[in-house]
């Protein structure tokens, strides 16, 4: 047997990154180069504008881009993903930067990198598969909203209000434009915004947002425009790792938002591998090598001024459309925007906010698919209803709280429908009686004994229902219970079914059960349920033809039944496929 220690070495090295994973990054490097180098131009805006939306500038949002793009195209677990800085985060990151200020966000994002590689050696990738896709859908489209809300302020060239509510900071936002109205900013975000969601359907290929974010730079410039208002200047290049920004008081404050942040950061990069698995042919990622390279990325992020990061959705679904083909192309897409920022810093300062306002807004319109939101509200009502509490739940409250709504609203519609699919349905006795009988025999055993199949889950969620179901049992002598058709049983439901059988013998019904699983038994005699469905006659029966000819011979023992009680034949071996027999 293999020491502790080997096992947790052992653990280590299955989220490490294999040869074969980097031996593919060989094979179409002119691809994959190109890929990066597309990807790059796409997210160039998209980290300038969320770096500003977070509240620590758009040199924190390059940081992020490039230290955490790097790291996990490296360790993490998909061929195609790429990471950075993302609207869903940004969503997050607000309330933490006015709470806490630029060092609290750095510290959560330090803490996220932690538990994000605690959770891959934990193995925990497996369970985003039981995330309901209404969840995910009404999920993105909360965040959608919200990013759209976020660029209210610069979109409209006013000062960021105060506050950390989204619909009341762009509320005021607005107010304060109509007292103040700058028509330039609203222009250059209008013409941005309009620029990408245009030529995307002309042209998809083509990176319209760069396009769009140029032109207004230089119009803002060539015309001095004052009223844009620019990004201002920006470092040229990273600034040299450092722990300064750690607040060790301030730790226990910070854990719920580092949770949050763990938590965003696991959902949406794993959401983005399934996607990009879902583009191709012949990919499939590992999830907790995904949630390592991202623990690992958000380590590192902090420590050059980034934000925390996770899998871009739609960077992510550029570089599979340009023909990505490993994790070369990831970390082309970082190495160019390393080079931007060496090179470029001066001229990247004097794009206009507007603009990038411009560009996030247009990335949230393409965000929200209309035929998708459509097609998961007409499925069924519940995926409807959860959809739509999981969208206002990340308007109203935050990300965080949505999803636990949406998987605690999604969990019990799941658990109501389940519930239904219990039954108790009385069955005849003719086909199950051993033996040659007489219609008067027939009759006559009838009148003394019913037989109930019990069919689907027996658990809390329906146990209730089936009790009252059970107790209501005609006035009969015997009551035999076929439990071979029960799929799941859990304590909930072996205490309701004592409480049945407890009630009946107290009416003077003897209760006899069938068919019972092994794996159910345990749940039985825990709660002294077995005991007392074997209290008659000392045993239960694997068929039903069994029970039936045991309830047979007490009545004819208690003078009920005048026909001689037939011995019950030898007890078969238990054949599921005869479900008939029980």
């Amino acid at each position: 047997m293999s020491s502790p220690a080997a096992r947790a070495w052992a653990r280590v090295r299955s989220v490490l990154p294999a040869r074969a994973d980097m031996a593919v990054m060989g094979r179409s490097p002119r691809r994959d180069l190109l890929a990066g180098l597309t990807v790059a131009i796409v997210a160039l805006p998209l980290a300038l504008g969320f770096g500003v939306s977070s509240g620590l500038g758009a040199e924190a949002g390059l940081a992020t881009a490039v230290v955490a793009g790097a790291l996990a195209a490296i360790f993490g677990g998909s061929n195609l993903q790429v990471s950075g800085p993302t609207g869903a985060m940004t969503v997050v990151l607000v309330p933490i930067v006015a709470q806490h200020g630029p060092g609290g966000v750095l510290t959560v994002g330090l803490l996220a990198g932690l538990m994000l590689i605690a959770l891959a050696l934990a193995r925990a990738g497996r369970y985003m598969q039981y995330v309901p896709a209404p969840v995910v859908e009404g999920f993105t489209l909360g965040i959608a909203c919200v990013i759209g809300l976020q660029q209210v302020p610069n979109a409209l060239g006013v000062a960021k209000p105060e506050g950390d509510k989204v619909l009341a900071v762009s509320w005021r936002a607005v107010e304060a434009f109509v007292k103040a109205p700058n028509w330039t900013a609203l222009a250059l975000a209008a013409a941005v915004a309009a620029v990408m969601l245009t030529g995307a359907r002309w042209r998809p290929t083509v990176p319209f947002s760069i396009i769009a974010v140029i032109g207004a730079t230089v119009v803002a410039q060539g015309c001095h425009l004052e009223a844009a208002r620019p990004i201002g200047d920006l470092p040229s290049g990273l600034p040299a790792p450092s722990l300064s920004f750690l607040d060790l008081g301030a730790l226990g404050s910070l854990l719920a938002p580092a949770v949050a942040v763990a938590a965003l950061a696991a959902l949406e990069s794993l959401l983005s591998a399934s996607v990009a698995d879902g583009m191709t042919v012949g990919q499939k990622h590992d999830p907790d090598k995904e949630l390592f390279g991202q623990g690992l990325a958000n380590l590192a992020a902090p420590l050059f001024g980034g934000v925390p990061a996770t899998g871009a959705i739609a960077r992510t679904a550029v570089n599979v459309r340009t023909g990505a083909t490993s994790r070369l192309a990831a970390l082309t897409h970082a190495a160019v925007l390393a080079v931007i920022v060496l090179a470029a810093a001066p001229l990247v300062s004097r794009i206009p906010l507007a603009a990038l306002a411009g560009v996030l807004i247009a990335t949230a319109v393409r965000m929200v698919e209309v035929g998708s939101l459509r097609a998961m509200a007409r499925a069924t009502r519940s995926d409807g209803l959860v959809l739509i509490l999981t969208a206002v739940a990340t308007v109203a409250l935050d990300l965080v709280y949505a999803v636990i709504i949406g998987l605690l609203v999604a969990g019990a519609l799941a658990l109501r429908a389940v519930a239904k699919q219990a039954r108790l349905d009385q069955v005849p006795l003719k086909t199950d009686l051993p033996g040659d009988h007489s219609a008067e025999e027939h009759a006559l055993l009838a009148e003394h004994i019913v037989a109930y199949r019990i069919d689907g889950p027996l658990f809390f969620a329906a146990a209730h229902r089936f009790l009252l179901e059970l107790s209501e049992v005609a006035d009969v002598r015997v009551v035999i219970l076929r439990m071979s058709r029960v799929t799941t049983m859990d304590a909930t439901g072996a205490l309701v079914l004592k409480d049945a059988v407890t009630k009946l013998n107290r009416r003077g019904i003897t209760v006899l059960a069938s068919g019972i699983r092994p794996g159910q038994r345990q749940v039985l005699d825990s709660v002294g349920a077995l005991g007392l469905l074997r209290a008659a006659t000392g045993d239960d029966y694997a068929a039903t033809p069994e029970a039936i000819a045991a309830a047979r011979a007490r009545l004819h023992g208690a003078g009920v039944l005048s026909v001689p009680a037939q011995s019950p034949p030898a007890r078969p071996v238990p054949v599921t496929t005869e479900e008939s027999s029980r």
